[in-house]
């Protein structure tokens, strides 16, 4: 007849299957967090473009700002 023994038998793989499980989480966060780590904020030159290709502001708006930003 099987007896369990502690960690033996069939604990034993739900012992290892949760240290797997454990592992493969901390290797997503991880991953997760260095990828939020590499973002980063526009410029304002980045934001003025994206205004100028919407058609937010006009061409003359755009060379005025752009040149201000340049100062």
């Amino acid at each position: 007849m099987y007896e369990w023994h502690g960690f033996g038998g069939g604990m034993m793989w739900i012992f290892w299957i949760l240290i797997l499980i454990a592992m493969v989480w901390f290797v997503v966060f991880a991953a997760r967090q260095a990828g939020d780590s590499q973002k980063r904020e526009k410029s304002a030159l980045e934001i003025l473009k994206e205004r100028y290709a919407r058609g937010e502001i006009d061409r003359d708006e755009f060379k005025q700002m752009r040149d201000d930003l340049n100062q």
